[in-house]
């Protein structure tokens, strides 16, 4: 186990390149790219960069570093996301009408926080309440490094020239059956094993009963949901379920989102720019309601996660992450069970809701995850756009059954035969 003062020291290091990362996904996006709201869901790219910079001064350094003073009492109310207990806040569906601070000032506000936490960790500070604010911060920046990417993904998007956040070249992948995994099923535990850090939403491990069952050994392919929508699943309401179809058409969904026509094929944006879908990637961007009809005009079903994560906790955590910089779900025609993290957020068919012993933290930082816990579903394994080292098989993402500007996409379950 390490001591204090050396945990305190890796805690620096972590520090600076957690905060360097945000720094370097934010370089080729102009001060104008960085402001824009395009929709309630999304935050513009300056409100990231400031928002984690005001959890690391609030939570730590205006508790713990003696006569700290706030960069700007302002930002206490423009970038405090949803924690009640801190105070009032700016409506989050208007963060993009906050125009100032510049992106410059946002950079200093960054630069002086990131001074002020470093001294006062090199200075001796090694309370084990510090250094778990501290890893929680870090922790959730890298949340908001994938969210930073998913939002300015949509914001490019529309805009009319479709600009690409970068430019790289696709190289089409090769596509593979689809083949099933069994698992015996039995009392499984679920939840963190309590080794190395965890949200508190992964807790307490816990014991559950499964049946036997298969998982798909890969996503849904975008081959697979073009047959999907070629044999009308958008069009049959017997697929979907009520809040589901309701949803499907009041929006007037026909494809996954980022999909569109040119000359009668489909073609998807991405953050390198538009281009043909590629059949054998994972299909992305599709919502829980979208996950579950594909499931069942498949004649298969969405896991539980107690199942997706009994299945990958023998896994390595690997995969299509951000450090891969691949930015964009890619195909695997490997064998066996694969893909499980990185790629797309898996939808499974649990309800986001608290597991047995569950209870929140103290104050404001227990407003992390537990009130939440309604009305949303969960989903597993990372993203092409999650930062490595970010997941884990118990980590539990989750949102509403409508939401698809995510990279969330669907790996099939079924009883075992």
């Amino acid at each position: 186990m390490l001591t204090t003062t050396t945990r305190a020291a890796a805690l620096v290091a972590g520090y600076r390149e957690v905060r360097a990362l945000t720094e370097r996904l934010a370089g080729p996006l102009s001060p104008e790219d960085q402001v824009v709201q395009s929709m309630p869901d999304v935050s513009p790219t300056k409100w990231h960069r400031a928002h984690t910079t005001w959890f690391f001064e609030t939570f730590v350094l205006g508790q713990f570093a003696p006569g700290y003073q706030p960069a700007d009492p302002a930002y206490g109310y423009l970038f405090n996301s949803y924690y009640e207990n801190v105070g009032a806040r700016h409506p989050r569906p208007e963060r993009g009408l906050v125009t100032r601070p510049s992106v410059e000032e946002v950079a200093a506000y960054r630069r002086a926080v990131d001074h002020a936490l470093v001294d006062l960790l090199t200075a001796g500070e090694d309370r084990a309440e510090v250094l778990d604010l501290v890893e929680l911060g870090l922790h959730h920046e890298q949340q908001h490094q994938e969210l930073l990417l998913m939002d300015i993904k949509h914001v490019l998007s529309v805009n009319p020239t479709a600009p690409a956040y970068r430019g790289r070249p696709h190289h089409p992948g090769t596509p593979s059956p689809l083949a099933w995994t069994r698992f015996d099923g039995g009392q499984v535990e679920v939840g963190h094993d309590g080794d190395g850090f965890c949200f508190d939403n992964e807790l307490p491990r816990h014991h559950v009963l499964l049946d036997p069952f298969s998982l798909a050994d890969r996503p849904v392919s975008c081959g697979e949901w073009l047959e999907f929508m070629a044999d009308g699943g958008y069009d049959q309401a017997t697929l979907w379920l009520s809040d589901g179809w309701a949803t499907c058409t009041q929006n007037g969904w026909r494809s996954p989102s980022y999909w569109f026509q040119v000359d009668g094929d489909w073609h998807v944006f991405t953050l390198d720019g538009a281009r043909p879908v590629d059949p054998a990637e994972p299909v992305s961007h599709v919502s829980y309601y979208e996950a579950d009809a594909y499931a069942r005009w498949a004649g298969a079903r969405l896991p539980t996660e107690a199942e997706w994560e009994h299945a990958a906790e023998r896994h390595p955590v690997e995969g299509n992450l951000l450090g891969a910089d691949e930015l964009h779900p890619r195909a695997d025609a490997g064998e066996g069970l694969r893909q499980l993290y990185g790629d797309v957020w898996e939808w499974t068919a649990s309800p986001y809701t608290a597991y047995p012993g569950f209870r929140a933290a103290p104050g404001a930082v227990g407003e992390y995850n537990g009130k939440f816990m309604i009305n949303q579903m969960v989903l597993r394994g990372g993203c092409c756009v999650t930062p490595p080292g970010h997941v884990r098989p118990s980590y539990r993402n989750f949102f509403p059954p409508h939401s698809r500007w995510m990279f969330s996409g669907v790996r099939l379950a079924e009883d075992a035969r």
